[in-house]
């Protein structure tokens, strides 16, 4: 797809704007999936805590955002929240990851990964540990069926049990959107659809095993 995606972002400072608005529903949900994640605690008795699955012995979530743009809908949030976080961001565009990254260094974060990498790509997640919160927010409207399919299939891979998705999709299209993560294993926690602005964000928890074994192929292409 040919678009000019630094212009775009452009239309999140609009006054009244849908962008705008679903951006603050975005970090709403991140705000509730951060104070609602577990983290590992001290075992009995003062005894060391051995980490369980996904789990982190000091207690860091882990965030993943897909086409993270300039990362304004994760960035600020972490830098405001009390829990401990180490986040990746996947972004294809120079000047977006750019941004992003002297937003991170602007809000002192140091656990901060940048990466400008092609996120349909699976070979770019090869070595990351599993994350507690995943965005997949200005993803899905640019893909056709097929590829929307195989993303939510592929999701399970990137997250510990119990992780948790926030995504975002435009009008009747998230219905679709909403029976894929149920039928991979997914309960939803919370869906935003309001009367006077088409976007839609879901947010849901991963109820089934986690998919062993590294993702391959090609997750998605934009149209």
């Amino acid at each position: 797809m040919s678009r000019d995606w630094v212009e775009w972002h452009e239309f999140y400072t609009t006054p009244g704007s849908s962008l705008g608005r679903r951006l603050e529903v975005v970090r709403r949900d991140l705000r509730r999936a951060l104070s609602a994640a577990p983290a590992p605690g001290p075992g009995r008795s003062g005894e060391a805590h051995r980490a369980g699955p996904g789990e982190t012995v000091d207690g860091t979530l882990r965030i993943i955002s897909i086409c993270a743009g300039d990362g304004r809908d994760v960035l600020p949030v972490i830098a405001e929240h009390d829990r401990r976080v180490s986040a990746l961001l996947v972004e294809l565009d120079p000047t977006l990851a750019a941004r992003a990254r002297e937003t991170a260094d602007d809000l002192l974060l140091s656990d901060v990964d940048i990466r400008m990498a092609d996120a349909g790509d699976a070979r770019t997640y090869a070595g990351v540990q599993p994350a507690h919160i995943l965005l997949t927010c200005g993803v899905f409207g640019n893909l056709d069926a097929d590829d929307a399919r195989r993303t939510v299939a592929a999701l399970p891979a990137l997250l510990v049990p119990g992780g948790i998705v926030i995504w975002t999709r435009a009008g009747d299209a998230s219905l679709e959107l909403r029976s894929l993560f149920a039928e991979h294993g997914f309960t939803e926690l919370s869906f935003t659809a309001p009367d006077d602005a088409p976007f839609r964000v879901g947010m849901h928890r991963l109820a089934a095993p986690v998919r062993p074994g590294p993702l391959t192929g090609r997750l998605f292409t934009f149209r």
